[in-house]
């Protein structure tokens, strides 16, 4: 971030150099993350099936959206018919302990995203309940939101992952980060073909290059896998030829057809 405020400052002209140039910084490791297994993912939306947030967690899963990005969809971003949402915004705490609504981490992070069957069927559910909660008059006021609203008397949105935790006890699963869903939904699209370009597009990264490094021990493994697949089909028995063939005879030809 100082070389690049230097850099400008050079292109003004208020310096005559970047003295930043020349600072040699290590690059910072990976931050290591657990996804689901495709089995885990089950065990977990099958815990999740009857619960309030089912929808939001199962999009969640099948996106890879960010939380914030999750807790800022809003009903008019999405399009159930055609099966798309558009992701605008997200929700962050400030420091105050409020919550804001900021524009998406990236330019990038701004993008159009194809719903499954699956999740279009539980958020039209979602839906139907959050309005018979309004009519009702219960204590929650619906502010167009997607995620849980708000209660009248408190200025915060129920944190998901509590929830989230409870849902991993209870599918006797263990112990991960919401954000880990985003990685799961990453690494079970790579284990299943999807091409890289397609998954940078679903998370909303700003260069392929992200994705491929985040991802790079996953593409290794599944590149290893493919190795012993081939490993495997080399080492079979070799069709027996010696009967037809000694070696010493020249290879056959098709005969020119005049």
């Amino acid at each position: 971030m100082l070389k690049s405020a230097l850099e400008h400052a050079v292109r003004e002209e208020e310096i005559p150099r970047n003295v930043a140039r020349n600072v040699r910084i290590g690059t910072p490791r990976p931050r290591r993350f657990e996804p689901f297994t495709a089995e885990e993912a089950r065990q977990f939306l099958t815990a999740a099936q009857d619960h309030r947030l089912h929808a939001l967690f199962e999009l969640a899963l099948h996106t890879g959206l960010r939380k914030g990005e999750l807790l800022g969809l809003c009903w008019t971003d999405l399009d159930l018919d055609e099966g798309t949402a558009a992701i605008r915004r997200t929700l962050q705490r400030t420091s105050a302990g409020g919550l804001t609504t900021l524009p998406t981490k990236t330019r990038a992070s701004e993008r159009r995203i194809a719903l499954p069957t699956r999740c279009l069927q539980s958020l039209k559910l979602h839906h139907e309940q959050q309005r018979e909660r309004e009519a009702a008059g219960t204590t929650w006021r619906h502010d167009g939101h997607v995620s849980p609203p708000r209660r009248a008397d408190r200025s915060t949105r129920p944190i998901l992952t509590r929830t989230f935790i409870t849902l991993l006890r209870k599918a006797g699963l263990r112990r991960i980060r919401f954000h880990d869903l985003r990685h799961s939904t990453a690494t079970l699209l790579l284990e299943q073909g999807v091409e890289l370009v397609v998954i940078k597009e679903l998370l909303g990264h700003a260069r392929i290059g992200v994705t491929a490094t985040v991802y790079a021990h996953v593409r290794l493994r599944l590149q290893r896998d493919a190795i012993n697949t081939l490993s495997t089909a080399l080492d079979g028995p070799a069709n027996d030829k010696s009967a037809h063939d000694d070696g010493d005879d020249p290879p056959l030809c098709g005969a020119t057809v005049h």
